[in-house]
């Protein structure tokens, strides 16, 4: 069993909690995830490790409720436990020897973002940071991208903070006015990682994407989290959960991951509402 040591509201829909998991805290890098049951019935769920502190022996985890399994997490308080905490899983986010980089994050992406930026900033290279949110109301971690980022651009859909437009625009701006990154990393919804590396393209700036598909038991074996991958004129499967998270960007067949990742859309909504019911009344 794993005790909740903090649990915070970052957004109406997003929640931040530590989790007391040392042997994790000791060993997590920038790039991996944590997976997770919230008790013995539950399902297995993949959060990225959101930030760690070895002294305490907490790993910080930032998830936002949109099906049965984090509605059942986020009803978990302070000082309570969930069953199991498992990781590091996959690869850490290769940042050696990177000086220049621009992180391109979305959403909820932004928790995956922050702790590689602060990896970045921590071993003295210029960090770039672009975060997007569709309102005012849904924006996250504007602070923690302050302190570790040398710039930083908010967007919002509708204007209602920061600059009005999606995250490549100040991308756009920044590769014609002559920036020269020497990588950009971006996180969050496929469609706007599409369109960052769309970006990129003409300027020919490496991109690393970090994917988050269907995951079940995070070790390669079930095939759930499968990626196809076009190199050298040929179509390569790869597995987020060992392989990844983070792959080249250009290499990636977005459309075939937009596709698998709806593919249990109307199960997952039709189990949060079940689980909405349950929690009815219940605080």
């Amino acid at each position: 069993m794993y005790k909740i040591v903090t649990k915070k509201s970052l957004n109406p829909t997003v929640t931040q909690m530590e989790i007391e998991a040392p042997l994790v805290a000791n060993k997590a890098k920038a790039g991996q995830f944590i997976i997770l049951r919230v008790d013995e019935e539950g399902e297995r769920i993949p959060l990225t490790v959101a930030g760690t502190d070895k002294q305490n022996g907490t790993v910080k985890i930032i998830f936002q409720i949109v099906g049965a399994t984090t509605e059942k997490l986020n009803h978990k308080n302070q000082g309570e436990y969930i069953q199991d905490f498992v990781g590091p899983l996959g690869v850490a986010t290769h940042i050696e020897g990177l000086k220049n980089v621009c992180g391109v994050g979305g959403g909820v992406g932004c928790a995956i973002a922050m702790p590689v930026a602060q990896a970045l900033h921590a071993q003295g290279a210029k960090v770039t940071s672009i975060i997007g949110f569709r309102n005012k109301d849904l924006l996250i971690l504007e602070d923690e991208f302050k302190a570790c980022s040398d710039k930083l651009v908010v967007m919002t859909d509708d204007g209602s903070y920061g600059r009005h437009g999606n995250v490549t625009v100040p991308l756009k701006e920044m590769l014609e006015a002559g920036e020269k990154f020497d990588m950009i990393i971006t996180i969050g919804p496929l469609i706007m990682m599409k369109f960052v590396v769309a970006a990129a393209k003409p300027f020919g700036v490496p991109v690393t994407a970090s994917m988050n598909p269907i995951m079940i038991d995070g070790t390669g074996m079930c095939g759930g989290c499968r990626l196809t991958l076009n190199q050298d004129g040929k179509k390569v499967t790869k597995f987020a959960c060992v392989d990844g998270p983070d792959f080249n960007g250009y290499e990636i067949d977005f459309d075939e991951a937009m596709s698998r990742g709806r593919t249990y859309f109307d199960f997952e909504r039709k189990a949060h509402e079940k689980a909405c019911n349950l929690f009815k009344g219940v605080d």
